[in-house]
């Protein structure tokens, strides 16, 4: 795997990646781990065990797309965490750390700060005006047809972009680990999430990532806390060892190494919290709880799960500078007996996370990390794959092609075929992107969220005036100005394409492409006078009461 250090440097984009899995170059193939493959095999029995049992009580579309309403919020608040502690925050933000220090920080507040923008402005309003997606949502006072196929395309662009790079680290960590040819490795993450999905529905997904994000936080936090154990408890200590040991110095004490000037920073800041917003994987989880109450519990004690694993994530950075730079056990080490400390670890930076549980706790602890790394990813992509699935069956065939003339049966029958068809594309595509740094395409998936599907859903929610003509022509404003700005920037037309010179200078678009979606939005909404625009206008009161009280929305999932 390419070490983060190399492409840290390189583009802030990453960063946007959820510090990008392990994504690229080749892996260089280990022993056995025995005690990895046991407790997979162990996880993916479980994990079938419920799929099975998910699927013989899914008889409906609201029990397949959001587990019938009737998960609770605490529930629902660690299947969230699930989904969004993704191995690349696991593993990637503890890598930023590892090689650049402080710098790593802006990631992890970064992935935080946007769950309070969830829980003020999104997910109450969401759960009284939705009922399986967030399209429901936007369209909801607005003409269906053209906000359901944009909602749809934001979705499946995100999805396709964010799937990609968790395909090709699951395979990467598989191969590594497991001694396995990379292609068997990405198939089989293929299969189990297809299976997840396509038989289990939202129930199963939820409960895969309930399991996960216990494993996870309970893994993370032995770990640091073996850490802190080593220095006597005191972060002061840990943080002078990670000096006096790193190739950098008490530079890693100070910003910069990462994120160089200001507007990248901003840009960088306002895609990791606004694209939260905007993720269609985690918007549909607030359709899984029973009323709004519940959506706006299960988002405040997700965020207290999740600021809580990315501090675990920085000790774990900085434990891994004291623990593992001095030792070459952990190296690739030159016939001379010298290795790089920053971009020799074995297997990549990425690594750094896995290596660092070997140190503290043996081949046990390593193994327990490793198999909770690969059920964080699958985690990720059964969600991730049924979002994509819902957008084709729900959106786009049920509620635009269809136009409401089709049964419960036949789209659930969609969903399901949509699901094998996004498994065997990631399979497809997971394979294809071995071996090319593809961090820019997730970095790409946070940006098209935060530039199209945040700005038309709040839009929508928070503004009399939206019109369908607004939201569409905005969001596609949106959405195409935050792709050609990625693909003009020096992470892509430089690094990936090999021009010259970069179009556009920075690698983070949000703080450009966002105000033109919100600019958009406003000014096509006002400059559309007819006699439609005037009627979306005057429903804006029903639904503002609707979002606000709920009232109308009790009976969304019943059944």
């Amino acid at each position: 795997m390419a070490g983060l250090a190399a492409w840290a440097g390189a583009t802030a984009l990453a960063g946007t990646a959820h510090a990008a899995d392990a994504i690229s170059g080749a892996v260089q193939r280990q022993p056995l781990n025995w005690p990895a493959i046991v407790m997979f095999f162990l996880f993916v029995l479980l994990t079938l065990g419920i799929t099975y049992r998910a699927a013989r009580q899914s008889r409906s579309a609201a029990d397949f797309y959001a587990a019938g309403g009737g998960i609770t919020a605490w529930q629902n608040s660690l299947a969230i965490a699930g989904d969004y502690m993704s191995a690349a925050s696991f593993l990637g933000i503890s890598a930023l750390v590892f090689t650049s220090g402080f710098d790593g920080l802006i990631y992890s507040i970064g992935f935080l700060v946007g769950w309070p923008i969830v829980l003020f402005l999104i997910a109450e309003r969401l759960r009284n005006l939705g009922k399986f997606t967030f399209a429901d949502v936007a369209s909801f006072r607005l003409a269906q047809t053209p906000i359901r196929i944009l909602s749809a395309v934001g979705t499946l662009v995100v999805v396709a972009f964010y799937l990609i790079a968790q395909m090709v680290g699951a395979g990467k960590l598989i191969q590594l680990l497991f001694g396995m040819e990379y292609l068997h490795a990405v198939v089989i993450v293929g299969v189990l999430m297809i299976v997840y999905v396509a038989f289990g529905g939202m129930k199963a997904t939820t409960w895969v990532q309930i399991i996960k994000a216990c494993l996870l936080l309970g893994g993370a936090t032995f770990m640091a806390l073996a850490v802190l154990w080593h220095f006597g408890f005191s972060p002061e200590a840990m943080f002078a060892s990670a000096v006096a040991t790193h190739p950098r110095g008490d530079s890693i004490m100070r910003p910069g190494n990462l994120v160089a000037d200001p507007v990248s920073a901003i840009s960088l800041g306002l895609a990791l919290m606004f694209g939260t917003a905007g993720l269609p994987h985690i918007l549909m989880r607030f359709f899984t709880v029973s009323n709004a109450q519940a959506a706006r519990k299960s988002v405040f004690y997700a965020t207290g799960f999740i600021a809580y694993f990315y501090i675990l994530t920085f000790i774990i950075g900085f434990g891994a500078v004291s623990f593992l730079m001095n030792d070459p056990t952990y190296y690739n080490v030159g016939a001379d007996g010298l290795y790089n400390k920053l971009t020799g670890l074995i297997g990549g930076t990425n690594m750094a996370a896995v290596h660092l549980a070997n140190a503290v706790g043996g081949s046990l602890f390593l193994g327990f990390i490793s198999a909770v790394a690969f059920a964080t990813i699958l985690a990720v992509v059964a969600g991730l794959t049924l979002s994509g699935a819902s957008a084709v069956s729900h959106d786009l065939y049920a509620s635009v092609f269809a136009r409401g003339r089709t049964t419960e049966a036949s789209e659930v029958r969609l969903s399901k075929i949509s699901a094998v068809v996004i498994g065997l594309v990631a399979i497809w595509l997971g394979y294809i992107f071995e071996n090319m740094n593809v961090a820019f395409m997730v970095g790409l998936a946070f940006a098209v969220a935060a530039s199209c599907n945040f700005p038309v859903l709040l839009m929508s929610i928070l503004w009399g005036g939206t019109t369908t003509m607004g939201a569409l022509l905005g969001g596609l404003c949106g959405l195409v100005s935050a792709v050609v700005m990625v693909v003009l920037s020096k992470a892509v037309w430089v690094d990936t394409f090999h021009h010259p010179a970069a179009l556009f200078p920075y690698d983070n678009p949000a703080l450009f492409s966002m105000p033109i979606a919100f600019v958009g939005i406003w000014l096509f909404s006002k400059l559309d006078t007819s006699r439609r625009a005037k009627l979306e206008q005057a429903a804006f009161d029903a639904q503002f009461v609707r979002s606000e009280t709920g009232i109308g929305a009790a009976t969304a999932h019943q059944h």
